[in-house]
């Protein structure tokens, strides 16, 4: 039986009974387990499982074999026998020789970060392109896996008489038929990622700058997307509610029209698979006018995740080394604006502590999502966000074309307007000389206009 035949090599039923397992290596953690144990139970929860207890053991050395040492393994097997459990989730990555014993050592089958959140994606994906990506993520986590237990992928098989040589094991079959289909999806992702560009320059022609929501997952993006557009994404407290972009059209103060874009959450120790995968995806961010960051500023762990979400934007190539150092934003090649959501759910407090935090920074806003409370400042934020740093051009246009000239008050501010002088010999109106204050991407959404 081939992996194809087989399924996922990861397929988790719903309801499984579990336990999570945190082992704490030795290196920088920008949180404590309890955050990290409670974040690996809600993502199990995401897809339905059961999860009956946690537990976190410190590793003062990582056992190549195992991760675990012998004695920590007993006591997850005597857990796993008290809870029967059918599944132990290792909140570590696992290489396929850990993952393989580890099974032998507690009896149960084992999944690691990796293998949990690529199964959330499996199930969450609702466009093709998403399950293309998705896919695509699950056949390079999978390739490296089929020694796992699979003794049955020694056998040879093809050969013919005596010249035809051994002929190939199962395994490697398997490892070509994964090969195969790797590349036929990224052909249909390129195909993906040339559509998404064509719909990018007709939207770069249009006259509407494009606003990305990113953040870490249930920080509230999804919320706040429907609060601004008055659209119905789905939007729950649950890890990884959404994954697929979402465009809608919105209002701004100074703007006719702009575009909201509700990305995928990001989450600590995102899998390099999925990054890979959901490029496409992502590549609405890349080439987005304004980066919006929500943060679930309730969240003890808040500047944690947003380090996370920051070193995700570095993958990407949106962050420059010195913005990934700490050393302010100007790396980051879009306009970038955070913004705190969740300050209905802090106490009087904290919540002074948060507004001393946001007047010192500057260039914050605090807001929710769920009460609309801040919503008006963040729309005005954006737009003045935008608008930073505009310049004075001297733009030629014919005097008939009024269209142009509407255009360019609606998404600049009109100085002057001076008719220009012709000749005698000259025909049809003067054209205008107008001076306009514009962004760049202002300007070049106009020149490109045609």
């Amino acid at each position: 039986m081939s992996v194809f035949e087989r399924g996922s090599v990861d397929d988790l039923a719903r309801g499984a009974r579990a336990i999570i397992v945190r082992a704490d290596v030795p290196g920088p953690e920008r949180r404590d387990s309890d955050a990290r144990l409670e974040e690996a139970a809600g993502l199990a929860l995401a897809i339905g499982i059961d999860v009956r207890a946690k537990t976190a053991f410190r590793v003062r050395q990582i056992k190549p074999a195992t991760l675990l040492g012998s004695g920590q393994i007993e006591q997850i097997a005597a857990l796993v026998t008290e809870h029967e459990a059918e599944l132990v989730i290792v909140d570590n990555a696992l290489t396929p020789v850990q993952q393989s014993n580890l099974e032998q050592g507690f009896g149960a089958k084992v999944i690691d970060r990796t293998g949990l959140i690529l199964e959330i994606f499996g199930e969450r994906a609702a466009t093709n392109e998403g399950r293309l990506q998705v896919e695509l993520a699950h056949l390079d986590y999978q390739a490296g896996r089929l020694v796992r237990s699979w003794t049955h992928l020694e056998r040879q098989r093809g050969g013919f008489g005596f010249l035809g040589g051994p002929g190939e094991t199962q395994i490697e079959a398997d490892r070509r038929m994964i090969r195969d289909r790797m590349a036929k999806i990224r052909r249909e992702l390129d195909q993906v990622t040339r559509t998404r560009g064509l719909h990018r320059s007709r939207r770069q022609r249009a006259p509407w700058p494009v606003i990305a929501l990113v953040g870490y997952t249930n920080a509230g993006k999804s919320t706040l997307f429907n609060r601004m557009t008055g659209a119905e994404v789905l939007a729950q407290d649950m890890l990884f509610a959404t994954l697929d972009p979402t465009m809608r059209h919105i209002s701004l103060p100074g703007f006719d029209k702009a575009i909201l874009s509700d990305t995928v959450g990001f989450v600590s120790d995102l899998p390099t698979q999925l990054i890979a995968a959901f490029r496409a995806t992502l590549e609405e961010v890349v080439t987005a006018d304004l980066i919006v960051h929500v943060r679930d500023i309730s969240h003890p762990d808040s500047e944690a995740q947003r380090a996370d979400v920051m070193e995700v934007l570095g993958e990407l190539g949106i962050l420059s080394d010195s913005a990934e150092a700490g050393e302010g934003e100007e790396g980051l090649s879009p306009a970038y604006l955070e913004v705190w959501n969740k300050v209905d759910l802090l106490d009087a407090e904290r919540r002074a502590e948060i507004e001393a935090i946001a007047v010192r920074q500057g260039d914050v806003v605090l807001a929710s999502a769920v009460t609309g409370e801040g919503v008006d400042a963040l729309r005005r934020a954006i737009s003045n966000r935008m608008t930073t740093g505009n310049r004075v051009y001297t733009l030629e246009i014919d005097a008939g074309d009024g269209a142009a000239l509407a255009w360019l008050h609606e998404h600049g501010e009109v100085i002057g307007v001076e008719e220009m002088q012709v000749s005698e010999e000259g025909e049809g109106n003067a054209p205008l000389h107008v001076s306009a204050r514009l962004s760049d991407a202002a300007y070049a959404r106009f020149c490109a206009r045609g």
